[in-house]
């Protein structure tokens, strides 16, 4: 799936309780990506790292550091999701719910990732099986999911509407 589906996917799914809570999933929709990806992408923008070349398509694995492997693997597992849930629910003493926009981040990404480039670690640390999905860019993945969005946020925003006229 797409950084930016994912993050309005957080939103819709974990983020409707309040402002607050939609712009905490919002966030933690786009977190599993941006603490692999958008990290090199930042050192790369920083000059620090030297990266891949996206412009063609996917690049050759080895052309990806080690640190983002690692990191993807990390925030991609139920594992990790569920520990980190669980922590916090402890330190909070209460859930916070904007996490599951976290998980659900993993939940669309396991069947929209193909064994062709970074398919999805959501058991790791535990276990490497992966799904062989079909890539989110297809048009048969991508057409749906832009429309269940339009449509989850229509439906959201027209109920929003509704009941700040009460």
């Amino acid at each position: 799936m797409d950084v930016f589906s994912h993050a309005l996917w957080g939103g819709v799914v974990a983020g409707r309780k309040s402002k607050k809570y939609f712009w905490w999933a919002f966030g933690l929709g786009l977190f599993p990506d941006a603490a692999s990806f958008g990290i090199l992408m930042l050192a790369r923008i920083l000059g620090i790292a030297s990266g891949p070349d996206f412009s063609n398509g996917h690049p050759d694995m080895s052309q990806i550091p080690v640190f983002v492997s690692s990191l993807y693997n990390f925030t991609h597992s139920f594992i990790s999701f569920g520990l980190v849930f669980l922590l916090v629910w402890w330190l909070l003493k209460k859930p916070f719910w904007p996490l599951l926009a976290w998980g659900f981040h993993i939940f669309l990404d396991i069947p929209s990732h193909s064994y062709q480039f970074f398919p999805t670690p959501f058991l790791w640390p535990v276990s490497d099986f992966m799904i062989n999905g079909i890539n989110w860019g297809e048009n048969i993945v991508f057409i749906p999911n832009v429309l269940f969005l339009i449509l989850l946020y229509a439906v959201w925003g027209v109920s929003w509407w509704k009941k700040s006229k009460i």
